[in-house]
């Protein structure tokens, strides 16, 4: 198999270390989201969050995502990644005094009303994965 281009934000500070055998990297910015394929940033896009990141951006900074989440919405193929469980948020295991309840609840507001999955992808390393064969996937399909 070639390696696929992917794209990660500039604006990313975290970014993941891609398998080098199937990833080529390159940065730039992004019209959404956090990672994306080269060629196709307007088709397919991910916004990446740490458990404190999410709560604070869905709790204090609505108005901000909520254009993200717009931005996010023209791709064929968008989700969010939560380097967290959801028994983490339950448990209460991030640094905002939000109630557990209203993480849920907004996470849920942006799957029904935005129609972009949220997923929780247990930790960091479950979630580079996750988005490494996020990304292999809908480049397969869109090759094909």
């Amino acid at each position: 198999m070639d390696r696929i281009v992917v794209v990660v934000d500039t604006r990313e500070q975290e970014p993941y270390s891609f398998d080098p055998e199937r990833i080529e990297v390159v940065r730039h910015a992004l019209p959404a989201g956090d990672y994306s394929l080269q060629g196709m940033e307007h088709l397919v896009a991910v916004e990446r969050k740490s458990l404190d990141d999410f709560v604070q951006t869905v709790i204090r900074s609505r108005e901000r995502f909520k254009k993200e989440l717009l931005a996010l919405q023209t791709c064929a193929s968008a989700c969010v990644v939560v380097e967290a469980g959801l028994q983490d948020i339950i448990a209460g295991r991030y640094s905002s005094g939000a109630h557990p309840n209203s993480v849920v609840g907004s996470a849920l507001s942006i799957i029904v009303d935005y129609n972009i999955p949220v997923f929780f992808c247990s930790n960091r390393q479950a979630s580079r994965l996750f988005v490494e064969e996020y990304l292999v996937k809908f480049h397969r399909k869109v090759t094909r």
